[in-house]
């Protein structure tokens, strides 16, 4: 992963996205020393929220197994009390 300045990446910004679109990379700014962002590809981003909805569906289900264990409950009622899903 690289890093650049923030202002260094708002100047050559059009290059900096090629970059990232077309050669995969993926940029971190900082400013002042302290890292602030990152720019990834639209394909990382799609993984990323590929695997947080993966991260949310494994609470729901432990969830699940907890209130079964405590007594029974429903997942769609899990799911609602956790907010995820419709």
């Amino acid at each position: 992963m690289n890093r650049m300045n923030a202002s260094e990446a708002r100047s050559d910004l059009a290059e900096v996205l090629n970059r990232v679109a077309y050669g995969g990379e993926r940029i971190v700014l900082h400013r002042r020393g302290k890292d602030v962002a990152a720019i990834v590809s639209v394909a990382d981003l799609a993984l990323i929220e590929q695997l947080e909805e993966r991260i949310d569906l494994e609470d729901a289900r432990a969830a699940l197994r907890e209130e079964r264990r405590k007594g029974s409950k429903s997942l769609s009622k899990v799911m609602a009390e956790m907010g995820i899903g419709e």
